[in-house]
């Protein structure tokens, strides 16, 4: 049955200027939902103000998950990681304390550095893709990079007179997420283009890295000692520094499940 509101406008009608509407403003989940929030809104007796009230509410949490999911892809992070699955037990080195004093993002929002110390499976690249994604979400613009991957995009975009528009693009982000640090040797050249891109984000941007070399042993990566000793400079300065220890808990895990494994 086609029913009429008070001014003679029908159901059907009322139906399609409401999905027209919704086209022309933009409103995706209110046009999505719009029908079955009504027949709730009528079943519970909600007034005419809580049924707008929930539609619009329900229309700015799904653009805000949009965003985030957006930021979250643009990081290019190569996995998805969440400080949620963390595993503390595993890792003592780690104080949950302290990654949930960064997970609220004031360092970002400062443009502190944060450097992520320790061997390979220790949780450097967990704790530093999880941070990343927690900044997206919470509304910044964030870019995840290998050292080697940026070193070289670097050193082509010098070669091609594209460096100034490179570094300015690195330079823009909020927090920019630099993984594998001190995994290979870096030239005095591709030392001296990261250096200038550190430079251009020191005090204003964050920077976030996770390195299997402590600061000592950054000298096989930067060849050049004054070089090396200005970068660590810029990446310690007023850092929030956390080393996740020697001991690899991925191996440990892989072995424990060897062993019920074996025993099973």
């Amino acid at each position: 049955m086609t029913t009429k509101n008070h001014h003679g406008v029908t159901d059907q009608a009322a139906d399609a200027a409401i999905l027209q509407s919704c086209r022309m403003l933009r409103l995706p989940t209110i046009r999505a939902q719009f029908a079955a929030t009504a027949e709730s809104a009528e079943r519970e007796h909600l007034s005419y103000l809580g049924f707008l009230a929930e539609l619009l509410m329900a229309e700015c949490e799904d653009r805000d998950r949009r965003r985030s999911e957006r930021r979250i892809k643009a990081a290019g992070f190569p996995r998805s990681k969440w400080l949620s699955d963390f595993d503390f037990d595993a890792n003592p080195n780690v104080q949950p304390a302290t990654i949930h004093t960064l997970a609220t993002c004031d360092w970002v929002r400062n443009g502190q550095p944060l450097c992520l110390i320790g061997d390979s499976g220790t949780g450097k690249s967990h704790l530093l893709i999880a941070l990343g994604t927690a900044a997206a979400m919470a509304g910044f613009r964030v870019r995840y990079t290998l050292a080697a991957k940026l070193v070289n995009e670097l050193v082509e975009a010098a070669d091609e007179k594209q460096l100034t528009k490179t570094i300015a693009r690195y330079g823009r982000v909020d927090l920019l997420c630099i993984d594998e640090l001190g995994y290979m040797e870096l030239d005095k050249r591709g030392a001296e283009l990261l250096f200038q891109v550190l430079t251009e984000r020191e005090e204003k941007n964050s920077v976030a890295i996770a390195s299997n070399e402590s600061f000592s042993g950054w000298t096989k990566t930067f060849t050049d000692p004054r070089l090396c000793a200005a970068i660590v400079d810029r990446l310690t300065f007023g850092s929030n520094f956390i080393e996740t220890g020697t001991d690899s808990y991925r191996l440990s895990h892989t072995r424990a499940q060897q062993a019920a494994t074996n025993t099973g």
